[in-house]
């Protein structure tokens, strides 16, 4: 996928000093365009300017982490938020091999480390009343049967990246460069982040346990299948209901 708004240098205020402005073909959710080797500007099509300016307040909290760097304040961009990122350098894994997968587990407990307990203004997306609103949506029995059959109570231990599938986190040359991608972040349950990380990272119990290991998780696999299930569930049908491939996923759970 590629950008969804097409701008011209003319869009953007004279006072950045943009030259170039290359779009990217990586893009899911928002605009993404690298604006020379150490600028990236973000534009957000669905987040309201308030979450944008959550995500800001996180990042500034986190600044010590390998997380992506604003710079500057929000402008708009044709009537939608944007930002200015210091370019992260690296790559997006295609597949995560298990020293990969401790290094992400380690990032996520240094988050959480930083974040526990706090409180962000942004919608609690992941909650159990939420997907189940979700997936009256779908009309879709599966889903409806699937979420009674799980037992779960979902904690709020303090504010979760909530989408850390392999496309928001970029290596170089083997370590961990940056995180990406906080748009989603807002309070939630800690092990249902990590489970968001093994939907996307572990296709094996052994990658589990070294996700589990690198966190510092002294879950046992069979403590932590609810979550992975769980997880599993929600983007199922986030991805349903916005035109995705889940039938993968579903799979997992039927």
């Amino acid at each position: 996928m590629g950008v969804k708004t097409v701008v011209t240098l003319s869009d953007l205020p004279e006072t950045l000093g943009v030259k170039t402005l290359i779009p990217s073909t990586d893009g899911v959710m928002d605009s993404v365009y690298f604006l020379d080797k150490d600028r990236v500007l973000k534009i957000f099509e669905n987040a309201e300017a308030d979450a944008v300016e959550e995500e800001l307040k996180l990042l500034a909290h986190c600044k010590s982490l390998t997380i992506s760097k604003p710079e500057g304040k929000i402008f708009w961009v044709q009537n939608k938020p944007a930002l200015i990122y210091r370019r992260c350098h690296g790559k997006s894994l295609k597949y995560a091999e298990v020293d990969e997968i401790k290094q992400i587990g380690t990032f996520l407990r240094a988050f959480h480390r930083q974040t526990a307990a706090r409180q962000s203004t942004n919608e609690r997306l992941f909650e159990k009343s939420r997907l189940e609103q979700m997936i009256q949506e779908t009309k879709s029995e599966i889903f409806d049967t699937i979420v009674k059959k799980i037992d779960l109570t979902l904690r709020n231990d303090g504010i979760i990246h909530g989408d850390l599938f392999l496309d928001n986190a970029l290596f170089l040359e083997g370590r961990l460069s940056c995180v990406i991608d906080f748009t989603q972040a807002c309070n939630g349950d800690f092990w249902f982040d990590l489970a968001v990380v093994d939907l996307s990272w572990c296709d094996s119990d052994e990658k589990t346990e070294a996700l589990l290991e690198g966190y510092g998780a002294t879950l046992t696999l069979d403590e932590f299948r609810p979550y992975r299930e769980y997880a599993t569930l929600f983007y199922s049908v986030n991805r349903c209901l916005n035109g995705g491939n889940y039938q993968e996923l579903l799979e997992k759970l039927v």
